[in-house]
């Protein structure tokens, strides 16, 4: 499914039209003449009036629509074609995309459930997408890419990569890393940091053995700093993960409820243990070590 040439439009017209069990294509006789966009779908009626091909048909929607969707995104045309036939050799549902332009669009409309990104892209790399990309850093994403050296890869970890595989690489491990992946959002461990503990199964925190009682909103906004544990998680990206970009939120909210969050936890705003504060950004949750040196 590229994202350029037929818009975002044609995209989501065909994901529509293939989940009814239909087909679309389009042609033109060049610029400046049009485009004639055509699309078969089968015909509706009654269960016992369907042709086994309808019902071939609804039956593989069906399937397919059940399947995990997961975004390739990789300039490429050979290598989409690889990780496709990867893909769906173990039963995903992938797109593909060759241009990133409308990356933000495609996920707000397909909502995939893992992306599979090209670390260098045309004009951009797949880090500064992470950063700039609504919607993109709340998904498991894993890079791809040629380079291979040890600072390549910690940068794209700490940008919040869920994993990072070196071309090239066989179909098996491919699927392999996005399973484990699936698995570790799925059903993540519990968040351990000092005596701070996150049961994310069963929503529990608990702080030196006691039981904390958070709101709903409290506890998301713990959540998600502590899954980004390491990185800044900014103003922007706590609106949009936990207030779900409410026109109502903004970075006013976010301090508010960070120094609620902090009494609770029994912090010194001036000297804070668990939430730290990056000045004009946003806040982030220290690393093990960072939490273990003398004050």
């Amino acid at each position: 499914m590229p994202l350029g040439g037929g818009g975002l439009g044609l995209a989501i017209c065909k994901g529509l039209v293939e989940a009814h069990g239909g087909r679309i294509r389009a042609e033109s006789a060049g610029p400046g003449q049009g485009t004639r966009v055509t699309f078969t779908v089968p015909l509706a009626g009654e269960a016992g009036d369907e042709t086994g091909m309808a019902k071939s048909r609804r039956e593989a929607a069906r399937r397919t629509a059940e399947r995990p969707r997961i975004l390739v995104v990789d300039d490429d045309p050979h290598m989409l074609r690889f990780l496709r036939d990867a893909l769906l050799g173990e039963g995903y549902a992938p797109m593909v995309a060759a241009d990133h332009h409308q990356l933000g669009e495609v996920l707000e409309a397909e909502k995939p459930v893992l992306v599979v990104l090209d670390l260098v892209l045309p004009g951009t790399d797949g880090i500064e997408l992470m950063e700039t990309v609504p919607g993109l850093a709340d998904l498991p994403v894993i890079f791809i890419s040629g380079y291979g050296r040890d600072e390549t890869i910690v940068r794209a970890l700490e940008a919040g990569a869920e994993d990072y595989i070196v071309k090239p690489f066989s179909p098996t491990e491919l699927t392999a890393r996005v399973g484990a992946a699936l698995r570790r959002r799925a059903e993540p461990v519990p968040f351990v940091l000092g005596e701070l503990s996150i049961d994310y199964a069963h929503r529990r925190v608990s702080l030196a053995g006691r039981a904390l009682e958070l709101t709903a909103t409290e506890y998301d906004l713990l959540r998600v700093l502590s899954l980004a544990r390491g990185r800044v998680a900014t103003y922007d990206a706590l609106l949009h993960q936990v207030w779900n970009g409410r026109s109502y939120a903004s970075p006013k909210l976010v301090r508010a409820y960070v120094k609620r969050l902090r009494g609770k936890l029994g912090e010194d705003a001036g000297k804070p243990t668990y939430i730290l504060t990056e000045r004009r950004v946003g806040y982030r949750m220290p690393h093990r070590d960072e939490i273990q040196r003398p004050a």
